[in-house]
């Protein structure tokens, strides 16, 4: 794993050196770049696999004709290799899965990223073609960000890595701003930089005389297969088998994020009985013990017979690490989640630095409680209007405002937030901070007249496209594996994980899981009200009683809570009513408003409050 950046046009030493710097949190162990004509590669080094200085980059064919900058592991890269020795034409000089994917280019051309099985993110120049060529994984685990700017393209692993070069220019985009306020992050294939763009999952360009040509090389296949259960069952277990063990694939140590809920027990498994006793697992916990999970995390580990190490995170822990953020995440993300995901990367990196999570699973399984909030659903639009319009709104509106994860207050307020929008649009509302009413309220009249007649949810309409033949419910699956998954998950763990130079595996995520995943029905995955059905009956005798069938709890930490207390004083300097009118966008009577009513327990604003925190942390990082 690595950071990577490079540019086609104008650029010299210097600015290929502050690009490769500012991505070098990803790659510590070693940096490398080269110049030539118009065309500048950089690359920061996380040694993984050859480590030796064989498999430095940016790496080269031998008659210099393509050369290639890559961040990620391509974990079917031996048998690709052996294919690639058959045909005589080739000889390897590393172990390293960088140099198969040089070679696989010159064999295949641009056809040569629909064999991989792997997470990625990579440029690659074809000198004798005058072409650059940048393509993503099939599931978008390894960002990728570019932009041109007078004919000159940029890329990077970050955003951070495009805005040191001198051409780049920094403008706010307020659509993507909107986005943000909308989801909770900004989705594909917007950056909240106006002319930066995320390139798309499974998606290749190719930059050739000034003009970018964008294909997808490979689309997901929804096509649903009558297995019988035990038979779906039997896939699972080997699909979960060969996909872990192919990520235990190491030169370093390695362990595992082991939280105590079922997907990351299920790695856990899996890794054990492949990897034998030498597994190590790591585990948080909290002092509010509605938020804690470590002793769960403890009897898998003790069931298991992995080397467990376990470290508490404390409200003063997040002081420290909340100020942090801003600069980690050149773009705003309102996950909170991501202060012990940061915490338990650091304290992960202090024994191993690569480590296998279970992301993923939720997205493939159904896993989340808005699955099943679908079904209540139903029975709520079937209510007369006067119910809906008065009955409702007055039952939830008094509700307290409760501290603990998932509140009674905070779902029931959520749910309602769900039908403000058209159906398609229901689950990222119920995800998201803001509803459109609320953000009508958030953004001052200059912002509201800029994005007049805006969409915040077109993505939606864009993927929803992709599946509107298949079974409903798969089709909202696909929608969080292109948005919240890949906008809000993976890029909570990449950053956090590669801030500190740690690699994390996904084996969820793995072409064979998720090509089983989608071509089961729905009714594998949420059957009856019971979420992650097929993945439940694999594990529930694997693991210690009670794991498998555990309601889902969430990489939650007590905001609420926080806000109010020790927290209260940074919220209060970044949104006070000078940051408010200083900035120039935002109506700070409705902020002062969500303020005083959390402050006060009169209603649990930790959501929005947070939402515009991490704003103000990342617009006062990389605008003033």
């Amino acid at each position: 794993m690595c950071g990577i950046a490079g540019f086609v046009g104008d650029g010299n030493e210097r600015d290929m050196e502050k690009m490769v710097r500012a991505v070098s949190h990803r790659g510590p162990d070693d940096r490398g770049m080269f110049l030539r004509e118009n065309v500048g590669f950089g690359h920061a080094r996380l040694s993984i696999l050859d480590t030796s200085a064989r498999g430095r980059q940016p790496m080269h064919d031998k008659k210099n004709d393509i050369s290639i900058t890559f961040n990620g592991e391509i974990y079917n890269f031996k048998e690709l290799k052996k294919n690639l020795l058959r045909t005589g034409k080739y000889r390897f000089e590393s172990e390293s899965d960088t140099e198969v994917l040089l070679y696989l280019y010159s064999e295949y051309g641009e056809r040569c990223f629909e064999s991989l099985n792997g997470m990625f993110a990579v440029g690659m120049y074809d000198f004798k073609k005058k072409k650059l060529l940048l393509a993503r994984d099939r599931m978008g685990k390894k960002p990728l960000y570019y932009g041109v700017f007078g004919g000159t393209i940029i890329f990077s692993s970050e955003v951070k890595g495009i805005l040191e070069h001198p051409l780049c220019t920094r403008e706010l985009d307020f659509i993507s701003m909107q986005k943000y306020f909308a989801y909770d992050y900004v989705p594909t294939p917007r950056s909240i930089f106006k002319n930066i763009y995320k390139l798309e999952p499974a998606t290749k360009i190719v930059y050739a005389g000034g003009q970018i040509k964008k294909e997808k090389f490979w689309t997901p296949d929804f096509t649903v297969k009558n297995f019988e259960l035990h038979e779906a069952v039997r896939l699972l277990d080997q699909a979960l088998r060969e996909s872990t063990h192919a990520r235990l694939m190491s030169d370093v140590p390695l362990g595992i994020f082991l939280s105590g809920g079922l997907d990351s027990s299920t790695v856990a498994y899996y890794a054990r009985e492949i990897g034998g006793a030498d597994i190590k697992t790591f585990s948080i916990g909290f002092k509010e013990k509605t938020f804690d999970e470590s002793a769960h995390a403890r009897r898998v580990a003790e069931h298991l017979g992995t080397a467990h190490f376990h470290r508490e995170f404390t409200a003063e822990d997040s002081l420290r690490l909340v100020p942090e953020l801003g600069r980690i995440l050149d773009e705003p993300l309102a996950d909170a989640s991501i202060l012990p995901t940061l915490l338990l990367s650091r304290f992960t990196k202090e024994h191993v630095s690569v480590a296998l999570g279970g992301d993923g699973g939720d997205e493939l399984f159904a896993g989340y409680p808005t699955f099943y909030a679908e079904r209540y659903a139903g029975f709520y639009e079937s209510m007369p209007e006067f119910a809906k319009k008065y009955f409702f709104p007055a039952l939830v509106h008094p509700l307290p405002a409760g501290s603990s994860n998932f509140s009674l207050d905070f779902k029931a307020k959520k749910f309602l937030d769900g039908f403000t929008v058209p159906r398609a649009y229901r689950h990222m509302a119920w995800l998201g901070s803001f509803n459109s009413d609320e953000r009508a309220c958030l953004f001052n009249d200059f912002v509201r007249e800029e994005l007049l007649g805006a969409n915040a949810y077109d993505d939606i309409d864009f993927y929803m496209a992709d599946v509107r033949d298949i079974d409903p419910g798969n089709a909202f699956l696909y929608l969080y594996e292109r948005t919240y998954m890949m906008d809000g998950v993976l890029v909570k763990v990449d950053r956090a994980s590669m801030s500190v130079g740690l690699e994390v595996r996904a084996p969820f995520l793995d072409k064979g899981v998720v090509g089983l995943a989608h071509s089961l029905p729905f009714s594998m995955k949420l059957h009856g009200s019971m979420t992650k059905y097929i993945l439940k009956e694999l594990m529930r005798d694997k693991l210690p009683p009670g794991i498998a069938d555990r309601s889902k709890k969430g990489f939650g930490i007590p905001l609420s809570a926080w806000l109010r207390g020790e927290l209260r004083p940074l919220c209060e300097d970044l949104l006070s009513k000078q940051a408010i009118d200083e900035c120039g966008l935002f109506n700070y009577a409705y902020i002062e408003t969500l303020k005083n009513e959390h402050f006060s327990k009169k209603r649990n604003h930790h959501k929005e409050l947070w939402s515009l925190m991490m704003f103000f942390l990342w617009r006062n990082a990389w605008f003033n």
